[in-house]
């Protein structure tokens, strides 16, 4: 099932808001398990591509350190450090 088709059976469904909610704890819980396999993967001196958010630009840095819930990338190209959710990262 494509993502389009899963977001059309959802809205057009007819949940309760009880089973909307259990709904949104699955996918919480997917993101969360999500990230903790980035953060595994990832260690200190790698490598690591994101997108800004804001200004949707590309940046590429070395990861200082992994917090819990964030990991520190120093880009080297504007000599800023990032604190960027994991599930952002890409390992290069």
């Amino acid at each position: 099932m494509d993502i389009n088709t899963l977001k059309h059976q959802i809205i057009n469904s007819g949940f309760t808001n009880d089973q909307l909610n259990e709904l949104s704890l699955a996918i919480n819980y997917s993101r969360v398990q999500l990230s903790r396999q980035i953060k595994r993967a990832l260690a200190v001196g790698d490598t690591v591509e994101f997108t800004h958010t804001r200004s949707g630009t590309q940046h590429r840095g070395t990861v200082q350190k992994i917090n819990i819930k964030y990991v520190v990338v120093y880009c080297h190209n504007n000599l800023i450090t990032y604190r960027v959710p994991a599930a952002m990262l890409t390992k290069v």
